[in-house]
């Protein structure tokens, strides 16, 4: 059997924890660097990992790759692939370059082209090129260019991991679910702990919760690009689907709990979940954090606060953040807290003292998660 070499990619931070979990999936020859893992394995590994990974973003299978000069160097290393063997004539397809230290000028010149070359290919294959589409494409070819190196790799996700197909209804700048997942991971949440989100917006923490806790895989709402490709196994895909269905547990209350002042951006919680099928598996309730006691004698809080960008928002922050802390000491003795933030100033006006600073990137923006660990009369700094 034939052994592929993959990149998963991820948020930076979760290279060790996407490690580990590529590990728990049967892959080999583990990688990581900053923003993904490399790993080895069939073709059909990309099946199980798609389906199950919570933490990876994408699933790249690698084409090949070679040194260049110039453009004329990257159409003919990509000219030199079979893609007829990969996809179909008759279907759509992208390209997306990322480059590092890149020399050329310009990168829409090189992804023009890398479309020439595979259009090429095909039109000395078959007579025909292929369609180009640009948001919804059938296949989607990927190019990392370093300074004297080009990769090509065949997309084997589709549409980006972290969307499951399962959230409705997004408050303002939710998080990713895979960003979500990471956070519980960094945690070290088990199902059967308590956990708790007091300012759960629209519940995306919670929903990656529920999935870990019933053991239902992510990917099991979605289609994903690997069945548009020509290698595809129907079979071996719906075997793998059928043994993730098996194990999934039936829903039943756990201990995840959420919380949220705003009645809309509850509703919306409300809305994903009941959707999703998983309502009752939670228990979602309208509050002021600083007004109510924690749901449990001890246990896990991961929270995404608010944090503001315009001056009024920075000034009730600035008020809040010292209130969130009183509240943790307070009402929280016993929990440990896990709370992300992009903004660093915010969370020393807790005025505990963190255990742990974690980087995290949230996209391009670099946040922390903080590590709190609530005892009776915890000190303050």
């Amino acid at each position: 059997m034939k052994t592929e070499q993959f990149f998963a990619t991820c948020p930076r931070g979760l290279e060790a924890l996407l490690s580990d979990e590529l590990r728990e999936l049967g892959a080999q020859q583990i990688s990581p660097t900053h923003g993904g893992v490399g790993f080895t394995g069939a073709f059909a590994l990309c099946y199980r990992v798609n389906l199950h990974s919570r933490l990876a973003s994408r699933v790249l299978l690698r084409v090949g790759g070679g040194g260049y000069v110039d453009e004329q160097d990257i159409y003919d290393g990509t000219l030199s692939f079979d893609w007829p063997s990969m996809f179909r004539v008759d279907q759509t397809f992208m390209i997306r370059v990322t480059a590092t230290r890149c020399p050329l000028h310009s990168l829409e010149f090189v992804t023009l082209r890398i479309k020439d070359a595979v259009c090429d290919r095909f039109r000395d294959a078959t007579g025909e090129r292929p369609s180009i589409d640009t948001r919804e494409p059938d296949v989607r070819i990927h190019a990392w260019i370093t300074e004297d190196t080009c990769t090509l790799y065949l997309d084997t996700s589709g549409a980006s991991l972290y969307k499951r197909g399962l959230r409705k209804q997004a408050g303002i700048a939710p998080l990713n679910e895979n960003l979500a997942a990471g956070l519980l991971k960094m945690a070290g949440w088990q199902p059967g702990t308590p956990l708790f989100d007091p300012m759960c917006g629209s519940g995306t923490i919670l929903l990656e919760a529920t999935l870990m806790a019933l053991n239902i895989a992510p990917g099991s709402f979605r289609e994903f690009g690997f069945q548009n490709l020509v290698w595809f196994d129907a079979d071996a895909w719906q075997a793998e689907r059928a043994a993730a269905e098996a194990a999934r547990m039936p829903v039943s209350p756990q201990a995840i709990y959420g919380r949220d002042l705003f009645g809309r951006s509850l509703k919306d919680a409300e809305t994903n979940f009941a959707c999703a099928g998983l309502l009752d598996a939670v228990s979602l309730t309208q509050g002021n954090v600083l007004e109510s006691p924690a749901p449990a004698g001890a246990g896990l809080i991961v929270t995404n606060p608010p944090y503001g960008v315009r001056i009024g928002e920075q000034a009730e922050l600035a008020a809040f953040y010292p209130e969130l802390g009183h509240w943790l000491k307070r009402q929280c003795a016993g929990w440990t807290a896990y709370i992300l933030s992009a903004d660093m100033n915010l969370p020393k006006l807790i005025r505990l003292q963190a255990s742990k600073r974690t980087p995290l990137y949230n996209g391009a923006l670099e946040c922390r998660v903080f590590e709190y660990r609530i005892v009776a009369g915890s000190a303050r700094r």
